[in-house]
């Protein structure tokens, strides 16, 4: 035995899968045995070598099946099967799926594990062709399989595909404490393959996400991480994960470092030809440009996705809706949700329906999907659900004419943004409370809420949301800010003028004293004052109040 194939064992064995991949691909021409070439077939197959993955499982199986070895042949058919129906060819996945019963018909075996394995790529078909009770049927047969035979790998996969037919038919508690068991085995048992472990983390973290579920996300998306990062030379399934981080920060205010992940992501999916981030990371590109104001980058974004297989509703509907296109927005966002091959997808779609709808002044619709949302929401315990679910139903009793009606639903809505935290969904919130509170003849509070909501979305950079500021506040432009003042500080130096104490200008802005202090500070070093009475001067003189 050449000191390749025992080099390339020792890397593999300590999972340096880069190591592993080129010492088994240095050993090639030697004398590998059939463990060695489906070792090399995993190793290549973490890195992103797919054609040599391919090439090598191959070899192995062969290897297997000339030894009469039926569970080497099987396992070693079955990950090449599944790894070629991930990346879209499915004609060739097929066929190596069936060369798992082929060998197992060769042999006359009839009750074996493998028979369980093949019943999962069964579940999840029925699953993602909306036949969830044939889904949740096949799942359970192969749960049954898993437990009489004892293997991990089929558990997981096996109540993955449960716990994500579950979710899809609605009942999202009991699929996603499902889940959880099966997170909880992938992070602690140290015989899961690599390959399944990857799988399952990207499965279950888009199931949560695809359910509003943010805590879920946050944590499986971080233990992900850590698995990534235990594993240098990872590449599959990296990408993934870089995408899931982006959207959280995103939706947690970091704009700046969600961009960051969108590009690390991009760019360690280039490294695969069909790795599913790819889609997932221009999708999320096209969010943050559209956020922004960037709307024909964002449309390429959008377009961009597409081509890859990536859906890019909701976001391109809002994107129609915010260039003020909106019925072109309300055809495409009513197209996806009647399209919509399971619950979990369809309530993903309401909230911009809820928001497109009333848009184009059609609050029956609005009001039909709001409720919906409401419902759902009601059952189960999920904060961004039931924000998007309490801003829904608050706006569209505010285009009903009933402010006093919308106002706890929108602060509700509010407050569990703000716990989240999510400040863009935040403020939103606080543009309608404003809305309400001026329908009521409150125009100072409807001020205060609009300063604060601006506020949020000028720190964001979110362009169009200060531009319907404006419209809405009845503003061409933002007010000249003399010496340099951001805004914050003009309204700051504005409640000074009116004698309000630090508390008070605190309380009021839902800011601390320690951060009134400071930009009190900040005012009289760039106005060169030294007192708040020369402060309220300044305030008059300049037309500040």
């Amino acid at each position: 035995m050449t000191a390749g194939p025992e080099a390339a064992r020792a890397a593999y064995a300590q999972h340096r899968w880069g190591a592993a991949r080129d010492l088994f691909a240095a050993a090639a021409g030697g004398d590998l045995t059939a463990v060695d070439l489906e070792r090399w077939g995993l190793a290549a197959f973490l890195t992103g070598h797919d054609a040599e993955s391919d090439a090598a499982r191959e070899r192995a199986h062969h290897a297997y099946a000339g030894a009469g070895d039926v569970d080497g042949a099987c396992r070693v058919a079955y990950w090449l099967a599944l790894a070629l129906t991930l990346r879209g060819e499915v004609a060739r996945g097929g066929g190596w799926f069936g060369r798992v019963q082929s060998v197992l018909d060769a042999h006359s075996v009839t009750d074996s594990v493998w028979t369980g394995f093949l019943l999962v790529p069964r579940a999840m078909a029925a699953f993602f062709g909306n036949d969830l009770p044939t889904a949740l049927a096949v799942a359970e047969e192969a749960i049954e399989y898993a437990g009489r035979f004892g293997d991990a790998d089929l558990a997981v996969l096996a109540h993955n595909a449960h716990g994500q037919a579950l979710v899809g038919g609605g009942d999202v508690e009991a699929g996603l404490s499902e889940l959880d068991e099966v997170m909880v085995q992938v992070t602690t048992a140290g015989d899961v393959s690599p390959q399944l472990a990857g799988l399952v983390y990207c499965a279950v973290i888009n199931t949560c996400r695809d359910v509003f579920d943010i805590r879920r996300s946050r944590e499986w998306t971080s233990a992900l991480s850590r698995w990534c990062a235990a594993q240098p030379d990872l590449v599959p399934y990296r990408g993934q994960c870089t995408v899931h981080r982006a959207e959280i920060l995103q939706l947690t205010g970091s704009w700046p470092d969600a961009d960051a992940e969108v590009a690390r992501a991009r760019a360690q999916a280039e490294a695969l030809v069909h790795d599913p981030a790819t889609g997932m990371a221009l999708y999320q590109h096209g969010e943050l440009l559209r956020l922004r104001g960037d709307f024909g980058a964002a449309e390429t974004a959008y377009q961009a996705a597409l081509r890859v297989g990536h859906d890019p509703q909701p976001g391109f509907a809002l994107l129609r809706l915010a260039e003020r296109r909106t019925g072109a927005a309300l055809a495409a966002i009513r197209r996806a949700v009647d399209e919509a091959s399971r619950p979990s997808l369809r309530v993903r779609m309401l909230p911009a329906y809820v928001e497109i709808a009333l848009a184009a002044d059609d609050v029956e619709a609005a009001r039909r999907a709001a409720e919906e949302l409401v419902e759902v929401s009601g059952r189960r315990s999920a904060p961004l659900l039931d924000t998007a679910a309490q801003q829904a139903i608050g706006a569209v009793r505010l285009a009903e004419g009933d402010p006093t009606a919308a106002l706890p639903c929108l602060r509700r809505a509010c407050s569990l943004a703000q716990a989240i935290p999510a400040p863009y969904d935040a403020a939103r919130c606080r543009t309608l409370i404003a809305l309400a509170c001026r329908a009521l003849g409150d125009h100072e509070s409807a001020e205060l809420e609009f300063g604060a909501a601006r506020w949020i979305f000028e720190q964001l950079g979110a362009v169009p949301e200060i531009g319907r500021m404006d419209r809405l506040t009845r503003r061409s432009e933002v007010p000249a800010r003399p010496g340099g003042l951001t805004l914050r500080e003009v309204e700051v130096l504005r409640a000074v003028a009116t004698g309000a104490t630090n508390r008070a200008i605190a309380e009021a802005m839902f800011l601390s004293e320690k951060t009134v202090a400071r930009h009190v500070a900040n005012i009289f070093t760039k106005l060169g004052l030294s007192s708040r009475a020369a402060a309220t001067a300044f305030a008059y003189e300049h037309h500040l109040v």
